[in-house]
């Protein structure tokens, strides 16, 4: 059975004219993605709402609207918040931790060989989580061994009680690491209802990001 085989609907969000037009570009090679338009970190939060995008692309710092202390926290909080990730220049894993925080789904290099960022971008939309600069791993070993910013669940065995079995078979595949299209695929069921687990699984534990709920897991495992 086929799961969403329409394209993915991409925002690109960056204060420079010539790399939004770079990205256009770059996506506009893979039939598999479609960009629904770009703008720049003011328009973001508008045109998010107006052109419903499966994934925001968004730049990590712009002038007059900070990528991941503004407009990302302002995303997550629309009624039906698209994945997010970060896009960076530099070089390095600097603000990833941040960004997990907030929300974001993934830390991309604009200097990414082009498939390979096409890829990532299709893997973020299926639900997966990919990040990109190096020194990124021992980010997220470290930041999934601690407890969450979010506010935390009570710790001990019962942590996962408050799930269905269905929404626990759900969070373990993604504690494997596997994207949404995968679990869909394994538990026979729809992308969209996997989306609706992973939203009540998130209010029922009090987590707000994918990664924090298989960090959720890892500690629920661990001894």
């Amino acid at each position: 059975m086929p799961y969403d085989s329409r394209p993915v609907r991409v925002l690109v969000v960056d204060d420079e004219e010539l790399v939004r037009a770079a990205l256009r570009s770059v996506l506009g090679h893979d039939e598999r993605l479609h960009v629904v338009g770009d703008c720049d970190g003011p328009a973001a939060v508008d045109a998010t709402r107006a052109l419903a995008p499966d994934l925001v692309l968004l730049d990590v710092d712009m002038p007059g609207a900070h990528g991941i202390g503004v407009v990302l926290p302002a995303l997550r909080a629309l009624p039906a918040p698209p994945a997010v990730a970060m896009l960076t220049a530099l070089d390095t894993a600097d603000h990833l931790e941040q960004a997990l925080r907030q929300g974001a789904s993934g830390f991309l290099l604009k200097t990414m060989e082009p498939r390979l960022f096409t890829d990532a971008v299709r893997l973020l939309a299926a639900g997966g989580v990919v990040c990109t600069p190096p020194g990124s791993a021992a980010v997220l070993a470290g930041w999934t061994a601690r407890t969450p910013a979010a506010p935390a669940p009570p710790a001990g065995p019962g942590l996962l009680d408050v799930l269905t079995d269905r929404e626990r078979e759900v969070l373990t595949l993604i504690a494997a690491g596997l994207p949404n299209a995968d679990i869909a695929a394994c538990l026979g069921m729809g992308v969209t209802t996997v989306k609706t687990h992973i939203g009540a699984m998130k209010r029922k534990l009090g987590v707000d990001s994918r990664v924090a709920l298989a960090a959720t897991v890892h500690r629920t495992a661990a001894p």
